[in-house]
């Protein structure tokens, strides 16, 4: 099977699960992360399902396979995703540091379908007095401490 074919069938599996998971009320998005030709895990949009807004199907997706797989790095793995990733699933997917993403349906289509992330994909690039939610440094003694604690740690994993 040629590359193009192995996306595009897990492709299609990933818009076949994001239509069920509509169905089983939840929102119109799923994941899936492969390795080779093995599937690792799925996760489809529990968002209002666990209400949690952080239960994007790319992020459920990727906590179960670290989960599953023992480890925080995904390197060698492909999410296959049925809509093109929010800002907040593109961060996971680059901590997870999978290989590739690949996408369907893109954020236009997501506009169409009253998902509308514009908003979020332009915000990191207005001053920060113009955010929508105050987001701010506090002023507090020490604040470099845990960073302290982190560097003299000699058993620390690196991330």
């Amino acid at each position: 099977m040629t590359d193009q074919a192995h996306d595009r069938a897990w492709l299609e599996k990933a818009v076949s699960l994001a239509v069920d998971n509509v169905a089983e009320d939840g929102g119109p998005f799923a994941a899936l992360i492969v390795r080779g030709d093995e599937l690792v895990s799925v996760g489809t949009n529990r968002v209002t399902r666990d209400l949690d807004p952080t239960a994007h199907a790319e992020v459920v997706a990727i906590r179960e396979a670290c989960a599953k797989l023992g480890d925080f790095s995904l390197a060698g793995s492909v999410l296959y995703t049925s809509c093109e990733p929010c800002p907040l699933c593109v961060a996971a997917c680059l901590w997870a540091r999978l290989d590739r993403v690949v996408y369907a349906a893109d954020r236009h289509d997501a506009a169409r379908g009253g998902f509308d992330d514009h908003e979020f994909y332009e915000l990191m690039d207005r001053d920060r007095e113009l955010w929508p939610m105050p987001v701010h440094q506090g002023e507090r003694d020490g604040s470099f401490a845990p960073f302290a604690a982190w560097l003299a740690k000699p058993d620390r994993v690196e991330y």
